[in-house]
């Protein structure tokens, strides 16, 4: 349960305030994106970080030019990221079972949060009740002023 809450707290991703037009339980990971371009595994042992676990990086079509050249992503730009538990695999990291979804879509009317929506989900793809101008735009505004509050970089994807 912990790594789980670590992975919520840094990937509720990966904030949204009262101004902002979206609630974060009316949100719905996109249909496919499984289908998308896929990072290698990411993997963070330390179990002190926000980043523990496997985790993956889906980035739709569209976004995959800024996201290998940079400067400011294009509206509806879309970012999935599938969180695993690790367990051992013989003194190795090995994936264990899916502990979380995040989602980020450029969408210019979530002023209150950079001009991205931000969205959590279990496993099965629910909505996750997080915070998301809590726990995901606070984290992506102070690491990536720089990079459109995308935390990735796609040397990172590859």
């Amino acid at each position: 349960m912990k790594a789980v809450l670590r992975a919520l707290l840094f990937f509720t991703l990966y904030g949204i305030g009262s101004s902002v037009s979206f609630a974060a339980d009316t949100a719905s990971l996109p249909r496919g994106y499984e289908k998308w371009p896929k990072s290698r595994a990411r993997i963070i042992t330390d179990k002190n970080s926000l980043f523990y676990g496997i985790h993956y990086i889906y980035v739709e079509n569209n976004t995959l030019k800024t996201y290998r050249n940079g400067g400011a992503y294009p509206q509806g730009s879309r970012f999935v990221v599938e969180n695993f538990a690790i367990r051992d695999g013989g003194g190795k990291p090995v994936e264990g079972k899916k502990s979380m979804i995040v989602m980020m879509r450029k969408d210019r009317k979530q002023q209150a949060t950079g001009g991205w929506l931000f969205a959590g989900f279990t496993p099965e793809g629910k909505p996750a009740g997080i915070d998301p101008r809590q726990n995901c735009f606070e984290c992506h505004q102070k690491d990536t002023g720089a990079t459109d509050l995308v935390i990735s970089k796609f040397a990172d994807f590859r």
